[in-house]
């Protein structure tokens, strides 16, 4: 496999993840009413804990691949560093932005990066970038609406 064509691989999971998951964090919070505060500690747990588990994971993937140590750590580094700059994007957007406005901000975002990465992975693949990104962007949407109703229910509840 080219090089740059591993490099995109092992950057794309990291991406995608981080991008839906911390769009979906700061709408779904927003939503239950929580403090900026909260939702700055959540993204940075997030930014840690849940990178390190996905990371890891990635690594045992390689791993049960035989792909060989030298792979497995470039993959595991490589979605680490990918989920870390993405969700300390949204980190910065919480800081500069009140919670209304960091909102549609962090979906704008969220999208362009989902959109650009959907756009280069289809192209290296020869597929239809249009049909392709539509597909990504309809799944993260659908994670975020789900997000927002579960911060509705439980700004409702509790």
């Amino acid at each position: 496999m080219k090089k740059h064509l591993k490099e995109l691989t092992n950057f794309s999971f990291g991406s995608t993840s981080g991008i839906i998951t911390n769009m979906s964090l700061i709408i779904g919070l927003g939503a239950s009413n929580l403090s900026k505060t909260a939702i700055i500690g959540s993204l940075l747990v997030i930014a840690v804990a849940d990178n390190i588990s996905d990371s890891l994971g990635v690594h045992m993937y390689k791993e049960s691949e035989s792909s060989g140590t030298k792979e497995s750590v470039i993959a595991t580094i490589g979605n680490f560093t990918a989920r870390l700059i993405v969700s300390l994007s949204f980190v910065l957007i919480m800081l500069l932005f009140p919670i209304g406005k960091a909102e549609i901000i962090t979906l704008v975002w969220g999208l362009l990066l989902l959109v650009g990465l959907s756009y280069l992975i289809a192209r290296r693949n020869k597929d239809n970038p249009f049909i392709e990104t539509t597909k990504h962007v309809v799944v993260a949407l659908i994670v975020i609406a789900a997000s927002r109703y579960a911060g509705s229910l439980i700004k409702s509840h509790f």
